[in-house]
């Protein structure tokens, strides 16, 4: 028994990470199915019956599925050469545009889009990627600094903090945290996405941890 539990552990570990995988993997692929298969489908399912002799297999449910994440995947490249063309920002533009009209969704458009845009540029005196002190002071989260406000009648320094969650990053906190208590970090974003989303297995070999004392 003692032996067979320890064959029972040590398959369930090198198991564990492949099922992982699985799991991301099937996600992103039912996730790039479904934005296609509305028109994916019928498509399919129309040459499938014009020409059963030659097209029956593209009415299987697989088929059906993997047309829709390659129509899925070709529609984002093509959405992202448009978008580096004149033409193809100002059709963003008009969208945009459209877009601010619509109340709920101008919220989620807007704050969608700004978070993705402090995402990839650097605040101003302040690192983008830095550890709070949450729950408490002895335990740290990694977080990505968003803004810089003053606290009213003092004028102190408080930054708006996005804590992600692991190893959904989609998901998380928001804190608000004063400047001299963040502690700085040199990650980039993709650092700091990679060491979230993996849990901690993928990071650097040295972190700070205690914030440096301010200067005299």
């Amino acid at each position: 028994m003692r032996r067979l539990r320890a064959y029972f552990f040590t398959g369930l570990l090198t198991l564990l990470p492949i099922w992982l995988v699985w799991i991301v993997f099937k996600f992103v692929l039912a996730l790039l199915s479904d934005i296609s298969q509305p028109w994916v489908g019928p498509i399919s399912a129309n040459l499938a019956a014009a020409h059963p002799e030659m097209l029956g297999w593209m009415d299987d449910p697989w088929a059906q599925s993997a047309f829709a994440v390659a129509g899925t995947v070709l529609v984002i490249v093509a959405v992202g050469a448009l978008a580096r063309r004149v033409v193809g920002q100002r059709l963003l533009a008009w969208f945009e545009g459209l877009i601010q009209r619509i109340p709920l969704m101008k919220t989620v458009y807007g704050s969608a889009r700004k978070l993705l845009d402090l995402l990839q540029t650097k605040p101003d005196g302040t690192q983008r990627v830095v550890l709070i002190d949450f729950p408490h002071r002895d335990m740290k989260c990694v977080g990505f600094v968003t803004r810089i406000v003053r606290e009213q009648g003092t004028g102190r320094e408080l930054a708006a903090v996005y804590v992600p969650t692991t190893p959904n990053p989609t998901s998380g906190y928001l804190e608000i945290v004063p400047v001299d208590k963040l502690t700085p970090t040199d990650w980039t974003v993709d650092e700091a996405m990679t060491f979230i989303i993996s849990g901690g297995a993928v990071s650097p070999d040295t972190m700070p941890f205690e914030r440096p004392e301010p200067r005299a």
